[in-house]
């Protein structure tokens, strides 16, 4: 899993951090129970402060996205699969948001956009 920083973005570091984190987990990218690095190993690889990358840790462990077990790490949170559903269920509705906004900016009828869905999903 790679982390990319951008100093454009008007999101905060860990946040973005955070963002990238989530989304692995919720793609599957990363596993229930795969290890994440630590903290201080990834403010090395970062370039940024220790402080930053515990504070998006913190978010992802208060979301209950990952565990934290003192002396071994931090891990990607498991049995919470309720909590992964919820979050691609967010991520979808982002997306159709996204996908119905440009179809009314290309003119296309909600009963088009249906199709399309339907179509897609066959």
């Amino acid at each position: 899993m790679e982390i990319l920083i951008s100093n454009a973005s008007n999101k905060p570091i860990y946040a973005q951090i955070a963002s990238q984190i989530q989304d692995a987990i919720l793609s599957g990218e990363l596993p229930e129970g795969a290890p994440l690095p630590s903290i201080r190993s990834l403010a090395n690889d970062l370039h940024i402060s220790v402080i930053t990358t515990k504070r998006a840790y913190a978010d992802l462990e208060e979301a209950g996205f990952i565990d934290t077990v003192q002396g071994k790490g931090s891990f990607v949170a498991g049995g919470n699969k309720e909590l992964l559903r919820e979050g691609r269920l967010k991520r979808v509705e982002e997306i159709m948001a996204q996908a119905v906004a440009e179809a009314e900016a290309a003119n296309i009828s909600v009963a088009e956009l249906h199709s399309i869905l339907d179509a897609l999903s066959e």
